[in-house]
């Protein structure tokens, strides 16, 4: 189940690291989790990963999942905005990320994607295909949303949505699309939107490092014994 790592990093705000292990998420998406398609249609992110300038990235990933609330990879915000209901919806995702044994570790709240897949890379394929296929209304928003922006990173939703075999024909989906996007560039809107401070629902944001903080590490099989 690496293949949700290699998505998990791919979601990830960019550096340097991933940038160099771009040749291993190649490696790992061919091990056939996803559609064949949905892998090639992965290519120009892996590619633009790859070879443009690390801050030209970092500034256009922030200028989509940071500044477009309609694009926040934090799922329940999509549902729930900042109402009560999110507040419990957070806490029973944290305790099913506790009963499979797995921790946050760091400032993320636990329904950020990359957390969400880096936790179903450890569990069976069909649990993390009922996963996705329960938030397929979101995925299918969110993969619509960045199609619309011409966003390579629309693949890896893409690619999300057609393993869960998410449908967007769905009532909760087509309310979802129905929405307005944000604009990036309106700065006074946005502040708006988001000058109510979210709740962490994780461990102290400046206590260690983010959850993802090893995933490109981890795609890689531990040493065989003797071999350490």
């Amino acid at each position: 189940m690496k293949t949700f790592k290699a998505l998990s990093a791919l979601l990830s705000y960019p550096s340097r690291d991933l940038q160099q292990a771009v040749p291993a998420i190649r490696t790992v998406l061919d091990e056939g989790v996803l559609p064949e398609a949905a892998v090639t249609a992965l290519e120009p992110l892996l590619a633009s990963l790859e070879t443009q300038d690390i801050y030209d990235l970092q500034e256009r990933y922030v200028l989509l999942f940071d500044r477009s609330r309609t694009l926040s990879l934090n799922l329940f915000e999509h549902i729930h905005g900042e109402s009560r209901d999110r507040g419990g919806a957070m806490v029973d995702l944290l305790e099913t990320y506790r009963a499979g044994g797995f921790d946050l570790a760091g400032p993320e709240l636990p329904d950020h994607l990359p957390v969400l897949l880096e936790f179903l890379s450890t569990r069976p394929i069909a649990e993390a295909r009922e996963m996705l296929a329960d938030a397929g209304h979101i995925l299918v928003a969110l993969a619509e949303r960045l199609a619309r922006r011409g966003t390579a990173y629309a693949a890896v939703l893409e690619g999300l949505v057609a393993f869960a075999s998410a449908n967007p024909e769905t009532e909760e989906a087509q309310a979802l699309l129905s929405q307005q996007d944000d604009n990036p560039e309106d700065l006074a809107a946005l502040d708006a939107v988001w000058e109510e401070t979210q709740v962490t629902f994780g461990p102290d944001p400046n206590a260690g490092c983010p959850v993802s903080r090893d995933i490109l590490a981890r795609m890689d099989p531990p040493p065989a014994p003797g071999m350490q």
